[in-house]
Formats: structure tokens, sequence, C-alpha cells
């Protein structure tokens, strides 16, 4: 019977370490339930006012940690760790958890930080794009629009103008061919590829190679490289023409200049510019602020507007008029706010990071560690064995899985498990998802996400190998959810001048109900265990 993806990833050969870890002695049993010294050493050492090496405080804590255990043991009697509400706490934290193991922090922190880096520059670039002929294509039907973008490279570099070539090869009916010029280009707004090379130029005037996105090929060129100047809030009374069938003249160019400039008079000479703008502005959506617009940066406003708010320099200064396709706007600079600090933009940039293709580079860190941790080898050739499918087929096409299928070449070999060509093909059949068009493209990304999948579950299922921690923070919490219960309802819901009495009270109780064991030689050795946990 052949395997599925399922069986390869809960069929690896996984060394679990035991629950209970060698030579971890229990120090106490409570309620018939042994603890190990490991959980009591875990719990104590956050406890920065105990001192488990002075007799008296190493005392002081037994006896907190043994009343803390009994009412643990009285909510589990209760059966308080049954409810739907508490398994769904600890479950949701048990996922938060995990999560947390499953990523490389620092890395994912230098994959955000380089795209914050790059918001310090806006770009300008124009571009040729040979289109592909369709939506999805494989390798053959790139080769035409591949050649055409290689020939109109060379002429480039041979020295013609980029621009010429580009609006001739647009205006030629037989060419599939777009010539566009890019005002402003801002991180994770374009396409990952066509943004990695256009910031890939240093100089400008310098032309790219031909790059390759799901639109095409393309070729970049840098034209224009400025400093990020923040954002910007401006007032503005807008002068719009408006259909007057007794008095046409209203609506001439020099009407509307004349009225917008007599506005820019009276701003300039005192008179308060919200009120202006309330009374006299076309723009409906500013009148009742005075005319004051929302924070706004380059690429955001019409070119005109835009250009004019940001070359003021003071905030107060008020522009003379300046016309748009709207009318014409007198404006005033009302404040001025630098590029936000990394801090303010790093969960925002993570965000968006994390779809589509922008997530291989912020998980790349993770994937690279957990590949090595876990004996990871890739073979090449066979890889390009469904590479050269490829060629002909979509790895979306049936004939493409009909035939990857039946590879059984060794594809990759990870924590000691060959996967075949054909186990990735059935994870392709089935999870056949990825943003790009060409099938080279398709294939890679999901080749990565078959990869991540894999160790990624390697990584849950080796949770306590690897992190013990993970186990004793599990069971911290699971102590607390218990003691936050039981102690709610035996003690803090009650009135606050009653609660000493019945905690004394409460605590005789659970001593004659359940049954204390403490190992006080345990105790005795505990410099050695202390020595061993920090080892």
């Amino acid at each position: 019977m052949k395997r599925n993806f399922v069986w390869v990833v809960l069929g690896f050969n996984l060394c679990l370490a035991n629950a209970q870890v060698e030579n971890d002695p229990v120090v106490m049993t409570v309620a018939g339930k042994d603890i190990p010294v490991s959980e009591f050493l875990f719990l104590a050492q956050k406890d920065t006012s105990v001192n488990l090496l002075e007799k008296k405080s190493l005392e002081s804590y037994v006896e907190l940690f043994k009343n803390f255990k009994l009412k643990v043991a009285e909510a589990e009697s209760k059966r308080f760790n049954e409810s739907q509400n508490f398994n769904d706490e600890l479950n949701s934290y048990k996922s938060q958890l995990r999560d947390s193991y499953l990523s490389d922090r620092e890395g994912e922190a230098k994959a955000v930080r380089k795209v914050y880096d790059r918001e310090r520059n806006i770009l300008s670039a124009s571009h040729i794009l040979f289109k592909f002929p369709s939506s999805k294509v494989v390798s053959k039907d790139t080769t035409e629009a591949f050649r055409a973008a290689n020939e109109a490279y060379r002429r480039i570099v041979g020295g013609e103008d980029f621009t010429t070539i580009g609006e001739t090869l647009a205006a030629d009916s037989t060419a599939d061919v777009i010539y566009e010029t890019i005002d402003y280009i801002f991180p994770l707004q374009a396409l990952k590829p066509f943004e990695d090379a256009v910031y890939a130029l240093k100089n400008v005037g310098d032309v790219s190679r031909p790059v390759r996105t799901n639109l095409g090929f393309h070729l970049i060129r840098l034209d224009r490289r400025i400093e990020n100047p923040g954002k910007l809030k401006v007032a503005h009374i807008l002068i719009s023409p408006v259909e007057d069938p007794f008095d046409p003249k209203e609506n001439e160019d020099e009407v509307l200049l004349a009225k917008a400039t007599a506005f820019y008079d009276r701003a300039v000479n005192g008179e308060n510019f919200g009120e202006l703008a309330r009374h006299n502005s076309a723009d409906m959506g500013s009148v009742g602020k005075g005319g004051e617009l929302p924070y706004f940066g380059l690429g955001e406003m019409v070119r005109p507007f835009e250009e004019a708010a940001f070359a003021m320099k003071d905030t107060g200064e008020i522009s003379r008029p300046v016309k748009t396709r709207y009318g014409y706007h007198v404006i005033k600079l009302l404040e001025k706010a630098k590029h936000p600090s990394y801090e303010e933009e790093e969960r925002s940039i993570y965000v968006v990071m994390k779809q589509g293709e922008w997530n291989f580079e912020l998980f790349k860190s993770f994937e690279d560690r957990e590949k090595e941790k876990f004996g990871y080898v890739f073979y090449p050739e066979a890889y390009a064995d469904l590479q050269r499918l490829c060629d002909d087929y979509h790895p979306e096409d049936t004939t493409f899985y009909n035939r990857a299928r039946l590879l059984t070449e060794p594809l990759f070999t990870v924590n000691g498990d060959t996967i075949p060509q054909s186990e990735f093909a059935e994870y392709l059949h089935l999870y056949p998802f990825s943003t790009k068009s060409y099938a080279g493209d398709f294939l890679y990304d999901v080749y990565r996400q078959f990869v991540r999948t894999i160790v990624s579950e390697l990584e849950k299922r080796t949770l306590s190998e690897y992190h013990p921690e993970y186990d004793r923070l599990v069971k911290e919490y699971y102590d607390g959810i218990l003691l936050f219960e039981i102690s709610s309802d035996r003690v803090w819901d009650k009135p606050v001048e009653e609660q000493e009495q019945l905690e004394a009270e409460w605590l005789k109780e659970l001593s004659q109900k359940f049954e204390v064991k403490i190992n006080r030689k345990v105790l005795k050795d505990l410099k050695k265990h202390i020595k061993k946990e920090q080892s």
C-alpha cells in the first residue's frame, strides 16, 4: 500500500525523552502524585525571594509548595480539570507556547528589519514588461518572452535608450509588451521579485537583467532614489468648477484661480484658515474639520497637490493656489511626522510578510535551523526530475500528478527517514497552494512548504526532548488555572475580612484529606540537583 503524507509525518523515528527524566528523583508526593525535583526547582527558581540553599528559606518554600499542590489536588478531585472552559484555556496556552518554539524570532526580526530599512528611501523606476501568454505558464511558454527581454537588454547595455526601446516595443501591436513608469515604489506593495530587483539597483540609471514575476519578464531601470520624507497633515481650501447655466464663465480657469488667490491672500493676511475652509471649500469631506485632511505620505495624493504640500518647510506655511484635476487648492501645512520608528512599524510589517510569497523570507531562518537540527539532506537530481515535468505541465495539472507520483527516487532525507518524489507528489496534489503562475516557481513554493510542514511537525513532536522546559511550563499553567479556580471558589470570592481564617481552615482540611510525603534526602542533596539543572 502506498504511503501518504500523514503516514510520513506520524511515522518518523522519533527518540522522545521519557516523561520522567533520568536521575530526576521524587521530592514530594501529594495525593498519590509524585513530583520530581526538576519541577520543584523550576518553580522555586522563578521566585527571586527564595534561597534554596538557606535552610529557613527552603523550609518556608517547601511548605508553600506543599499547600499549592494540595489545592491543585483538591481541584482535580472536584473535576475542575474536566470542564470545557478549563480545557479551552489550557489548549489555547499550549498552542501559543508551541508556536513560540516553531519560529526563529531573531531571524524573523532580521527579515522585518530588512523591509523596514527599505522604507527609508522611496524609489522611482521604469520597466519594460514582456508578458507571459497566460496566467498559468509552463517553461516552454516563457521562452519567447525571455528571448525578447534578453534581446532588449542586450540593446540597452549596447547603448540604446531604455525609454525609446520601451515605448517602441509597447507601440508594436505584434509584441505583448508594456512600458510603464512608476513614480513611487514602497516595500511590500510590488511583486517580490520585482521589488527585490529594484532595491538591488545601486545607481540611478542602472538597468536590471530580465526579472521573472507572475506577469512575465521585466527590464527595470532605477530612475530616482529619495529619502522618505515621512507624512504630513495639512488643511486645504478647494475651489472647484460648479455647473451654473446662467454664468458659464464662473468655471473658466482664470475665474477659479482668481477666487483661490483671493482666499490665499485673506489667509496669509491673518484670517482664520479653518473658518475660510469651513465656509468656502468644495471638499465636503473636510469642510467640517476646517479643511483638515488625515496624515498622508508620498504617493497618496494627486501629484501636484503632494508636491506643493511637501515643498513647504515650516508648519503654518500656506501655499499659493495649486491646480489639480479637482480644481484649485490653497494648502496650509499643519504638522510634519517623521518616518515611524522600527518598533512602531515592526508588527504591521510582520503581519504583511506572513501572507503570500513574503512568508518564505520571513520564516527562512526557522526552516534552515530545523533542517540542520533534523539532518535534512536534499537530492538535487531527484528534484530536477520534477522540474523537467514543469517544461510541459503545470504542477496543478492532473497529468503532472499522474507522472510525478510514479517517481520513486529519494527527494530528501530528514530525521533519518527518506522521502521519495512520489510522497511530495501526493502532498502537491493535496495542497497545491502558491501565489506563483510560472510552473517552476509554483513547484518550488509548494516544495518549501512541504519541507517546512515536516520539520515543524518534528519540532512539535520533539518539544519535550529538545526543550525540557516546555512540559514544565504546561504543567505550571495547568496547575495555575486549577489553583485560581479552586481558590476563588473557597476563599477569594468571600468577604476580605473572612479570607485569612477561611484559608487556614481550608489548608487544615486539605492536610487531613490528602496524604503528603516529603523526601528529605532529596532536599538535603538539593545543591547537587541545582548544579545539574544549571548545567
